[in-house]
């Protein structure tokens, strides 16, 4: 069963907002065993709007539209779809409640522009919002299912989990789509697909191996569909362990997960702590940290030291060390890790210092150059990078492989 989702709105073609929306709903969709076929935003255009539509119901049984439903003139999707499927406006008075009672709620007048919210296509499903004032509209049209709900995301997820998937899932026979992600670091894709391209090769029909780089990662996704769930997660079990067999010292995890959360699920397991000293990133490596839920289990904290007062004051760096070696150097990443153990009395410490551009470059130094090193009370273990001259890629090259150092530093330590 295929689906394709259509987003309504200027404000996503001029990048004023994200589409969030296509995301989330890809992957909640994917679970049920329906594979989304093309994914396609239009602007608040009534002929768009119907082009998009119609394009849609020749590839796919479900189409699912957020967008447009809000009350002002702009807000179009409701009257076009009238207009397409035509079905003349009739008020939906349970509709008509809802908006009502959200008003008083908030003690706010009712105009006509709130009351006409309640105006939906005669001939749809209404699915009221619990959540908002704009109807969700299903259309069960020629075996097809088209649904619209507001772009409001928050109004979307709760529509889309308590009715729309529940409603999808009762009315097809669906598949089980089966997934299983290798997350890799250390190994560009190229290499990495020479490396298990035998497996690869070898893999069922109704397998897929799909490759997802990113900055310094690969992550590998293998596929399967069918109607046996508990046969389909054996076999992707099988393949998935023929290639983390192969590739064992780049392999950082076997689910789902960034890079930093593999490492604090490793950390967290072995009563672990971790802190931090971040000159060029700026804070961005702790940010990836904390932004997961129970990361104060593991990182105790860290230090943003940009200038050399800082690094001096606060971690401990040799006045000596900085004017011999520079900021930017392996001795005084080495004292900035060695300063986070004592200070921050962690068992890891990843220090970074580099210079992240576009311009700051010295002799010897060109922009991109950033030396980190990866601390424990024992030892330091430094190294040299030189990344490109474009800063918010230097920034997130730089965190992957500090991750990446530590997470192959602590495979030695508990090895």
């Amino acid at each position: 069963m295929f689906a394709e989702i259509i987003t309504i709105g200027d404000e996503i073609l001029i990048g004023q907002i994200v589409d969030t929306n296509s995301a989330w709903m890809g992957r909640e969709l994917n679970k049920i065993g329906v594979s989304v076929k093309q994914i396609t935003s239009v602007s608040d255009n009534a002929e768009h709007i119907i082009e998009a539509l119609t394009e849609a119901q020749k590839r796919a049984g479900i189409i699912l539209i957020t967008g447009g439903l809000g009350p002002t003139k702009d807000d179009i999707t409701k009257l076009t779809l009238s207009r397409y499927f035509n079905m003349p406006v009739r008020r939906d008075e349970a509709t008509l409640t809802n908006v009502t009672e959200i008003f008083a709620r908030l003690n706010r007048p009712m105009i006509d522009v709130n009351i006409k919210q309640a105006d939906v296509p005669d001939g749809c499903e209404v699915i009221q919002n619990k959540n908002g004032t704009a109807p969700c509209m299903w259309f069960d049209v020629n075996d097809k299912v088209i649904v619209s709900m507001p772009g409001v995301p928050f109004e979307m997820m709760y529509l889309m989990e308590d009715e729309i998937l529940p409603r999808i899932q009762a009315k097809f026979k669906l598949p089980f789509i089966v997934h299983q992600t290798i997350l890799t670091t250390g190994l560009g894709e190229s290499f990495l697909a020479q490396q298990i391209e035998d497996i690869e090769d070898a893999l069922p029909k109704h397998i897929k191996l799909a490759y997802l780089p990113k900055l310094g990662l690969v992550r590998l996704r293998l596929s399967a569909i069918g109607t046996d769930e508990a046969v389909l997660k054996a076999e992707v079990g099988l393949q998935a362990q023929k290639i983390i067999d192969r590739i064992p010292a780049y392999v950082a995890a076997t689910q789902d997960v960034p890079l930093e959360k593999a490492i604090l699920d490793v950390m967290q397991a072995k009563n672990l702590s971790l802190s931090t000293a971040e000159s060029c990133t700026g804070g961005y490596i702790s940010h990836l940290i904390t932004q997961h839920a129970g990361s104060s289990a593991v990182f105790a904290g860290g230090a943003v030291v940009y200038s050399y007062d800082l690094k001096e004051s606060v971690l401990g760096v040799k006045h000596q060390t900085l004017t011999d070696f520079g900021a930017v150097s392996e001795q005084t990443v080495t004292e900035m890790a060695a300063g986070a153990i004592e200070h921050f009395k962690t068992d890891y410490a990843i220090a970074v210092s580099g210079i992240a551009g576009p311009d700051g470059g010295l002799p010897g130094k060109p922009v991109g150059t950033v030396w980190i090193a990866i601390g424990t009370k024992d030892k330091v273990v430094a190294k040299l990078f030189t990344f490109t001259n474009k800063r918010l890629q230097n920034i997130e090259r730089s965190a992957t492989a500090a991750f990446t150092m530590l997470l192959n530093l602590l495979k030695q330590d508990l090895n």
